[in-house]
């Protein structure tokens, strides 16, 4: 009897240490509406992205207007939740994002340099989501009957590649309310779109995930990266720095000059080894210091584009 006891005691101890495991790892999500959803509704503004006019979905817009917005994020955020993805609400982010007026100035070096970021990068920032799940939905009447289209798509929200997408349309009903035949529509796609999330976070879990380091220098700087350190060019001491950092090794030289280089697919960490998340600004703030201290002494400026593209620029703060 006390063996089985013991036996009972040790199997409920992994089952609580895999629970528990299984619950540190589901990733974060924020469900949007499409930018085709926007656009078809009139929820689009402009924005001057370094002198190319481009427009964008006007959230705030759109959640102050349209109720229905509001009763179909709510209902996904809720099958979601029901399942164990922990979610970050959009409404409150926005909200979040207006409180910091430090979010309305341009970064820029002490000579005027700088990078432009769109609302969207920002917000992704604000909200820190590993995932960025669209919605585009439409309503169909046939006579008293109501049917609805969906397409759901799972965006990893540093690259914005799509890693999971469930589109179907719903069984005609004679409900009138939108949330509950969104919900009929989607509950048949749910559980394989929720499949496929997880699958992509549990490659970043292993693998690390994906994200793009830009090194440039300021005109004012008079050296480049091509100098040499204690005999080996700066360009090979940033490779090496790259490949002693990053997971398994794991990024791409995709361009590099005396003027700058281009890191992508660079796989970082999710976690360090306080178990605190890491983002490509702590993963390049690491580069950024290591460049400082000496043999470099290089000074330089950290300014980032979302949550998954840093650029740093040589030869100023």
């Amino acid at each position: 009897m006390k063996k089985i006891t013991t036996k009972l005691l040790v199997l409920l101890t992994v089952l609580t240490v895999s629970l528990s495991y299984a619950q540190a790892k589901k990733p974060t999500i924020m469900v949007v509406p499409s930018d085709v959803w926007c656009s078809k509704n009139g929820y689009m503004m402009t924005f001057d992205n370094q002198g190319t006019t481009v427009k964008i979905p006007d959230y705030k817009r759109a959640f102050q207007e349209n109720s229905d917005l509001l009763m179909v994020i709510s209902k996904i955020n809720g099958l979601m939740a029901e399942r164990g993805f922990p979610l970050k609400n959009m409404e409150s982010a926005i909200k979040t994002l207006e409180s910091e007026s430090a979010e309305n100035a341009m970064l820029t070096s002490k000579t005027g340099a700088g990078v432009v970021e769109s609302p969207i990068d920002k917000l992704k920032k604000v909200a820190k989501a590993d995932i960025i799940m669209q919605l585009t939905w439409t309503l169909n009447t046939t006579g008293p009957k109501k049917s609805v289209n969906f397409t759901l798509q799972g965006l990893d929200s540093y690259t914005d590649k799509e890693i999971a997408t469930a589109t179907g349309t719903g069984a005609p009903s004679f409900s009138v309310e939108l949330p509950v035949l969104l919900e009929e529509a989607v509950l048949a796609h749910i559980d394989n779109f929720n499949v496929s999330l997880q699958k992509h976070f549990d490659d970043m879990f292993e693998n690390g995930r994906e994200i793009v380091i830009r090194v440039k220098k300021f005109d004012s700087w008079a050296g480049d990266l091509e100098k040499e350190y204690e005999g080996k060019e700066l360009t090979a001491i940033l490779e090496d720095w790259m490949a002693a950092n990053s997971v398994k090794g794991r990024f791409s030289t995709s361009d590099a000059t005396e003027n700058m280089m281009l890191f992508e697919q660079v796989r970082i960490p999710l976690y360090d080894a306080t178990g605190k998340a890491i983002d490509a600004r702590g993963f390049a703030k690491s580069l950024q210091e290591f460049l400082k201290k000496a043999p470099y002494l290089i000074p330089n400026k950290l300014m980032m584009k979302g949550l998954g593209q840093a650029v740093i620029v040589l030869g100023e703060k």
